[in-house]
């Protein structure tokens, strides 16, 4: 059994302490915060966990065999670097860290220690995104041309992250493993509309290596909560709704291609059936725990493992530095890319 220690009982560690003890394969050994208001709320869930206030306390506890980290963004590094040197197996929520320099260090010390290191990316372990992506591997969907997404909501503000890390991540993360080539560039759109907060809303597009090209809306002040994505591909065309409470995920056998030796049709279109194939319903965060797990006991490689977490990482910060340029694409081909 692999003792856990949550770093961070606020939003999202209350969610990793119950898949935890629900997984079977692992236990909450600590949970610490700097809340005791969080710490009580914890005593109650988890009553056989010990508490603290000090994180760096619960780290370096003999005990804890691994640890996760759900503090705010700008702790992620330095909390999951002592994790590391102490000899902790991590999982960090996303983004992993704030630059690609620290995400590159957090790297280059699990590897070194052989640790596993693993990002929160939880939507990589849905069964809409794991049903997509055995499609693309089967070659189902054929070449793809497009992956086009809109995330939208009003709320939740960010204090210390924009909308971009916030929201434009998770496409990031899915991207990264669904379509199989390198992105080139990135452009980046991003306006804030309250005072004393980060940006708000962004429209960003990614251009792949294979020719692909990604658009992605993301926005903190729309009226209605949205997430839709597009995936077109040169045979078959999806639609993912993750709002959809049922059919997620639907397949179109639905295209266009060209016509040769037609002037007057140049295009020959292909209208076939729509299908929703059953996806399975299994909790994806309880999925990304038994990953960790797994992965810890028998030294394997977790989906989202630490160089996905910096590829993540890279394209966050491009997309930051167009931004910044009114959207003046920023060329990845002459970075050091994670692979």
């Amino acid at each position: 059994m692999i003792n856990i220690g949550i770093a961070g009982y606020g939003y999202w560690g209350p969610n990793l302490a119950r898949a935890v003890s629900e997984s079977g394969t692992a236990r909450v050994e600590m949970i610490a915060d700097m809340s005791d208001a969080a710490l009580a709320r914890a005593a109650g869930r988890h009553p056989s966990a010990r508490l603290t206030t000090d994180i760096l306390e619960m780290i370096n506890d003999p005990k804890v065999d691994a640890v996760m980290i759900a503090t705010p963004v700008n702790t992620h590094y330095p909390l999951a670097l002592a994790a590391l040197k102490a000899g902790k197996h991590t999982l960090v929520e996303k983004p992993m860290a704030e630059s690609v320099a620290h995400a590159q260090n957090l790297v280059d010390e699990a590897e070194a220690r052989g640790l596993v290191l693993m990002v929160d990316h939880t939507f990589i372990y849905t069964g809409a995104i794991q049903t997509i992506s055995r499609l693309i591997e089967a070659d189902e969907l054929g070449d793809i041309y497009y992956y086009d997404s809109t995330r939208v909501n009003l709320g939740l503000f960010q204090r210390d992250v924009n909308v971009i890390w916030d929201l434009a991540v998770h496409d990031f993360a899915i991207m990264d493993h669904l379509i199989r080539s390198r992105p080139s560039a990135i452009s980046a759109s991003a306006a804030g509309f309250l005072s004393d907060s980060p940006e708000n809303m962004a429209h960003l597009t990614v251009y792949y290596e294979c020719g692909a090209m990604a658009h992605l809306n993301v926005n903190w002040l729309a009226p209605v909560k949205i997430r839709q994505t597009l995936i077109g591909g040169s045979r078959k065309m999806v639609i993912y709704d993750d709002i959809e409470p049922t059919e997620k995920v639907k397949i179109y056998d639905r295209g266009a291609s060209p016509k040769p030796g037609s002037y007057e049709h140049l295009v020959s279109y292909r209208l076939g059936d729509m299908m929703a194939p059953a996806l399975s319903t299994k909790e994806a965060l309880l999925t990304e725990v038994e990953e960790f797990v797994r992965c810890i006991a028998t030294d394997g490689t977790p989906l989202t493992d630490g160089r996905n977490g910096l590829r993540v990482v890279e394209m966050l910060d491009a997309a930051s530095r167009s931004s910044k340029m009114r959207g003046q694409p920023v060329d990845l081909t002459n970075l050091k890319v994670a692979s």
